[in-house]
């Protein structure tokens, strides 16, 4: 069992809450596990809590690392997987925000390269 902790009724609440936000209406948020090299030079995966949505045809995780920290990013398909630039957050709603902006702005060069 790896050290990191669970994703806390509050900060689900704040990811729903601002998905329902940006679409609209409410989004199923879904807790999941996923297995991550949280150091780079290290190969052990560790587990890690996630959170997983799909909204729009694109897929979303958010990973929690450890207490208030937090990676990210949006994928189409598996050959088609995104990050943000910032390898971690330490403020869950600035990572929420910032991979639905850099999803959204991804959508809409798609859309223009149709």
């Amino acid at each position: 069992m790896s050290g990191v902790p669970n994703i806390t009724d509050s900060e689900l609440w704040m990811v729903e809450a601002t998905l329902r936000e940006r679409y609209g209406k409410p989004v199923e948020v879904q807790l999941a596990d996923v297995e991550l090299r949280l150091d780079p030079a290290v190969m052990e995966l560790t587990h890690c809590p996630a959170m997983v949505w799909k909204e729009q045809g694109a897929g979303f995780v958010i990973s929690k690392v450890d207490d208030n920290r937090f990676r990210c990013q949006f994928f189409y398909s598996a050959r088609e997987q995104y990050g943000t630039g910032k390898a971690e957050y330490d403020d869950l709603l600035d990572c929420v925000v910032t991979v639905l902006k850099l999803q959204a702005d991804h959508d809409a060069k798609r859309q223009q390269n149709q």
